[in-house]
């Protein structure tokens, strides 16, 4: 069976909200997001600190969203992202996707006891060739 969060990647459609995404080009919250925006994925930068990402509004939260995306992508140390997680799946929101270095078995555990659709160990850019 194939995973839930990969079969979103065929939405016509796809939104992906980038938790870490920064304005520093040497860093993966950049280079994913110029990736995706690259292969016309809708994309939506969150980051508290920043007002644009790569000249695109940036967010500072789920709320702040024109949208609800399709797939939430942390790029973020595990420590912020637990905390993250608990917040978006109280919010609604059921799929994640955990860009390497982004996961921790206390994540993986939260999301699988709350069975949630995520993602784990795989990049995004690679799976969205």
């Amino acid at each position: 069976m194939e995973n839930k969060v990969l079969e979103k990647l065929k939405k016509k459609d796809l939104s992906i909200a980038i938790v870490g995404a920064t304005n520093d080009k040497s860093k993966y919250g950049n280079i994913i997001y110029r990736d995706l925006k690259n292969k016309n994925i809708q994309v939506y930068g969150i980051n508290p600190k920043a007002t644009t990402i790569e000249g695109d509004p940036a967010f500072k939260d789920l709320e702040s969203l024109p949208s609800p995306p399709d797939i939430i992508n942390l790029v973020i140390p595990p420590k912020l992202g637990l905390d993250f997680l608990k917040s978006a799946s109280q919010k609604g929101y059921d799929y994640f996707w955990l860009q390497p270095g982004a996961e921790s078995e206390e994540i993986i555990q939260f999301l699988e006891e709350n069975h949630k659709n995520y993602l784990a160990y795989s990049c995004v850019m690679v799976d969205t060739r």
